[in-house]
């Protein structure tokens, strides 16, 4: 499977970052542990068997940081705008995706803060991270996550074409 998501500008990375070790300086779940490299805030935007060619999405993506939240058994910051909802959407159209929950009428954007969070440590979690106010950024590239062989492509600039060779060394 390959995923779409969007990369966050340094001020909003940083800004999740100090969650992560927030949440894992209190003996939390968090990302802060996960160390593959490809390990970073970002926001998916959809999920699909394959990757044929994106549209062209303008660059910089305002996102609002918003409030903490679960999402099934995630932690996460809600993050929202209306032109990252139209860029999802053009996404999701552009793609033979494959989970439902992307589509544009019931996805929930937002960045990852802990994963499986075991429910033992949801409330804590919440309260620790309760009132923290919204910050504004900019989504800032583009990359797609392989699962099966866990790499990352930047997909920043891409041509229309189909051409994976990205002229950005990120």
């Amino acid at each position: 499977m390959r995923t779409v998501e969007l990369v966050i500008d340094d001020t909003l990375d940083t800004s999740v970052r100090e969650l992560w070790r927030i949440l894992h300086a209190a003996g939390l779940r968090s990302l802060a542990t996960h160390t593959h490299p490809t390990n970073r805030p970002h926001i998916t935007l959809a999920v699909a068997a394959s990757l044929p060619a994106l549209p062209a999405l303008r660059l910089p993506v305002p996102v609002r940081l918003g409030p903490v939240r679960l999402l099934g058994r995630a932690l996460v910051r809600t993050a929202d705008s209306p032109r990252l909802r139209q860029v999802q959407a053009e996404v999701w159209q552009a793609l033979d995706a494959t989970n439902p929950l992307h589509a544009p009428d019931v996805w929930v954007p937002h960045v990852s803060l802990a994963l499986n969070l075991p429910e033992t440590q949801r409330a804590d979690a919440l309260a620790l991270l309760a009132g923290i106010p919204a910050i504004d950024g900019d989504a800032v590239g583009v990359r797609s996550y392989d699962t099966e062989a866990r790499t990352v492509t930047d997909c920043t600039g891409l041509p229309l074409d189909g051409d994976r060779t990205s002229p950005h060394g990120r």
